[in-house]
């Protein structure tokens, strides 16, 4: 027992931990918020066609270059296109799926959850952004409103990345959909009695080289100022004239800092 002027815990805790134990740990349940009228709210009875998505399962065992085709799509829907790159594998999760040892909802966490995703999307975005992604890309919809990110976004801040990510995929709207073994599309984007069908939610223009080819004839690969664009071969004279002459200064100093015989 600490004596009134004894000085060897000049900051001692006003709290004691009895007085924690005493109330329990409440969280803040998920706020309410109206449903707007969406496609994917509406049954549809249409045949599915050509421009319908694709549904990549496991419920019908599919081959090993099924299996390939599937994880891709995993990769495809939770980073995109535009961030999936050899670096962001998770080589143990894909062994994990390939040997039925996971579902593909363990897979889809495991991949929210990697650092990748993490650097990529969760820490530079806001937690009304990056919510929002998640519902596109997890439960292949739109956000009905503004008050649905707030919702999703107080989770977000109270349970952190782990407990938002789970309550996502364990949400009744997920598993009704999806379940554990199909992997997340855009659900009714294409309806047969519209011509046109609503904007997918990763929107950006993919050209491979007969595209380039066609804008460099028609001379559309051009600056402002009618210069063709030449910054990668400068790039690549730099990269190596940069070392190069990092040596030749170095040699020269040797030589003028060295004495003669």
């Amino acid at each position: 027992m600490l004596l009134p002027h004894d000085f060897s815990n000049p900051f001692p805790n006003p709290f004691p931990e009895r007085c924690f134990r005493d109330y329990p740990v409440m969280t803040l349940p998920l706020l309410s918020y109206p449903l707007s009228s969406q496609n994917q709210r509406v049954a549809g009875y249409e045949i599915p066609g050509d421009e319908a998505p694709r549904i990549y399962t496991l419920d019908n065992l599919p081959a090993s270059t099924e299996m390939d085709e599937l994880i891709w799509a995993c990769y495809r829907q939770v980073f995109n296109e535009q961030q999936i790159l050899q670096h962001h594998r998770q080589l143990g999760l894909e062994s994990q799926l390939r040997n039925r040892q996971i579902t593909v909802r363990d897979f889809l966490r495991g991949l929210v959850l990697s650092d990748s995703f993490r650097r990529l999307n969760y820490e530079t975005n806001t937690n009304y952004r990056f919510a929002e992604m998640c519902i596109q890309r997890l439960l292949g919809r739109q956000v009905y409103d503004e008050r649905e990110k707030l919702a999703w976004s107080i989770v977000l801040a109270t349970k952190g990345l782990q407990g938002f990510v789970d309550q996502l995929l364990a949400s009744e709207e997920y598993l009704e959909a999806f379940g554990d073994n199909t992997v997340p599309y855009q659900r009714r984007r294409i309806l047969p009695q519209r011509s046109l069908g609503e904007s997918p939610f990763a929107r950006m223009a993919r050209y491979d080289r007969y595209h380039l080819n066609q804008l460099q004839a028609l001379g559309g690969w051009r600056s402002g100022n009618g210069v063709v664009d030449r910054s990668a071969k400068v790039y690549r004279r730099v990269i190596f004239a940069v070392p190069a002459l990092s040596v030749a200064a170095l040699i020269l100093t040797l030589v003028l800092t060295i004495p003669g015989n």
